[in-house]
């Protein structure tokens, strides 16, 4: 399944949690993109990337219970974070920072999940994956609009090594939910508007454990920001009811991603 060019394009995104090592709240794993990208290039993001054809097929060949378009997109999440990162995440089977790395390679060589998943005898833990948001940006200026889904995952004690994917992202770091917004406060990142509203929301759970909580009760709906013009300056705005603590933002600062 692939979207035509005036479809938004089906994509997923993995906010991976880890044990605070600054302090007490939670860190999460996120990835600046290369400028040279035409989509959020050069902004402060979660790893993900568009649902390709293959998870598609992938999901087909393995759904049982849930809906295939679903698995398809935590399928995609799962492949996007081992591609750009090198973690393993929603994966059941042995699993060590070698295996990850040659399964990363693997992936880098067939471009799809379910080979590496035969050689190394794993199967997708879609429990793993918790559904946490979806965000429709129409109307933005993208040249293309990504139909993006959320979802969370945790390492727990996170002992392990991650390693930048040079050909879309630039660089890897953790970092709490609070920190990436003091980050960007003091432009040392960049955040797209969906981005800054996640944080913010991630910033609310003290741990992984609370995070999933909030979002089981929290029903996922499509969010897609509104430009409200009936103040003195143009507003970006979000639906109150849909588990964000900060639901507007200047249209001008969105847009620029400061």
């Amino acid at each position: 399944m692939t979207a035509s060019p005036d479809q938004p394009i089906p994509a997923a995104t993995l906010v991976i949690f880890r044990e605070g090592r600054q302090g007490p709240d939670p860190e999460l794993l996120m990835v600046v993109r290369s400028r040279k990208m035409s989509f959020a290039g050069g902004m402060a993001v979660f790893p993900g990337g568009r649902v390709d054809r293959a998870d598609y097929a992938l999901a087909q060949q393995l759904e049982r219970d849930e809906q295939p378009d679903e698995l398809a997109h935590r399928i995609a999440a799962i492949r996007e974070t081992l591609e750009e990162t090198g973690l393993a995440v929603g994966l059941r089977g042995t699993i060590d920072a070698a295996l990850a790395r040659d399964a990363r390679a693997e992936l880098l060589k067939h471009g799809a999940l379910a080979p590496v998943l035969d050689r190394f005898d794993w199967t997708i833990d879609r429990d793993a994956i918790i559904p946490f948001a979806r965000w429709l940006p129409l109307g933005m200026a993208h040249s293309r609009i990504f139909d993006t889904r959320f979802y969370l995952a945790d390492l727990g004690t996170g002992a392990v090594d991650v390693e930048v994917d040079a050909t879309e992202n630039t660089q890897l770091f953790w970092v709490s939910a609070k920190g990436a917004l003091a980050m960007a406060q003091r432009e040392e990142i960049a955040l797209i508007f969906p981005t800054r509203r996640n944080l913010e929301r991630l910033a609310l759970f003290g741990d992984f454990a609370a995070a999933r909580a909030h979002a089981e009760a929290t029903p996922v709906r499509i969010i897609t920001p509104q430009v409200d013009e009936s103040g003195a300056a143009p507003v970006l705005r979000i639906p109150e009811d849909a588990g964000y603590p900060i639901v507007s933002e200047m249209l001008d600062r969105a847009m620029r991603g400061d």
